[in-house]
Parts: C-alpha cells; structure tokens; sequence
C-alpha cells in the first residue's frame, strides 16, 4: 500500500461545494494504509448549506478515520511539538484560508496545524478551491508555490466564461500529489485542464 503507515493530517475547509468529491479521497488513503487525522475550519464545524449539514460532515468524517476532530487551535497546536504527522493536507483549501496562510495569520484549527507542520519543515499539501485564484488571491498563490514544504495539487479553472478567477484542484491527482510531496517533489504538471466547459474562442 502507497500511505501504509503514514501519518497525516487532513484538514477540511469550508468550500462546501466540494466537500462531497473529497471523502471518497480520504476513503482511498484509510484504504492505501494511511492513519487520517481529521481537523476542520469553523465553517465546516458549524455551517449548514444546501450541500450538507454541518453534524453530517463531521460524523462521516469521524467514523472513515476513527478518529475524533481537531476543531480549534489548542487542539491543533500539540501537532508541531509532538512532531506526529509525515504529511498535512488542507483540501478543500479556500481562498480565505490561501490567504491568511500566505500571510502568517492563524485563527483556525487548519491554519495552526499548517502552521505546526512547516514549524516542523515536514509538507503541506493544498488542493484549492476558490473564486478569486486569478484575482485578489492571485498573489497569494505565487507566495505560497514558493514557500519551502508547500506543495500543491494541480488546479485549472473550473468555468473560465462564468468565473474567470475561479481555480480548483483536480482532486484525484490528490494522492499523487502527496506521494511526490513526502518526497520532496512538486508533481508536474501543475496547471492542468479541470473546465467543465469546451474550450474555444469567444469574441
């Protein structure tokens, strides 16, 4: 098995449209051998959308992993210094968690067990999902994609003529991207094709 052994954080945030293309990831790691530890963003926690329920997410999320969540920043903050984790993913990861990332801020459970990682010089991994990925957070990704121990799922834009700053990972390259990244690489290539719509020209 690819993970066997493996011990990684997997945190959720709150790109509730995409939550549901997600678990069947996290499905695939328990069964490649790798032990899930779950943590997940305010909006996650406690939202209800017409995606799902909050108390939903959180019980599926529970019983894949067998593990109970990490939900605020004390609870995440023990993961730098007990150094347990080969691997932290944040997928979906959004635009706002993108951002407060790149710029140092840590106010979630997410951020701070991202945080607790790097501390640790150990890879995060994200797998975007956010409406402003060509626009304000732009820049955001740049800092991010060279940042040491960060590491990215391949994304595109998902509706270039109805959203033309939307970008989001192709989530079934998630696996890989982890494999290469507990070896220090970034999968190539990174900008991939994850339109919904045919390509052409419009004037």
């Amino acid at each position: 098995m690819k993970l066997a052994d493996k011990r990684i954080g997997f945190a959720l945030t709150g790109s509730h449209c995409i939550l549901e293309a997600v678990f069947p990831e996290i499905e695939k790691m328990v069964a490649e051998g790798a032990q899930i530890y779950p943590i997940i963003s305010p909006s996650v926690g406690q939202m209800n959308t017409r995606f799902g329920e909050a108390a939903e997410w959180k019980t599926k999320l529970v019983k894949i992993t067998g593990r109970s969540l990490i939900n605020s920043i004390t609870a995440a903050e023990p993961l730098g210094p007990q150094n347990i984790l080969d691997a932290y993913i944040i997928a979906p990861c959004t635009g706002n968690t993108l951002a407060k990332m790149a710029n140092g801020i840590v106010d979630t459970a997410v951020l701070m067990g991202a945080k607790a990682q790097l501390r640790n010089q150990k890879p995060v991994v994200l797998s975007i999902s956010t409406n402003d990925g060509l626009g304000m957070n732009a820049k955001n990704i740049g800092i991010l994609l060279n940042t040491k121990n960060v590491y990215l799922v391949p994304f595109g834009q998902d509706s270039p003529f109805a959203k033309p700053n939307s970008l989001i990972a192709k989530i079934e390259l998630l696996i890989p991207t982890v494999i290469a990244a507990l070896e220090g690489r970034q999968i190539q290539p990174l900008l991939v094709n994850t339109a919904k719509e045919a390509f052409e020209f419009r004037k």
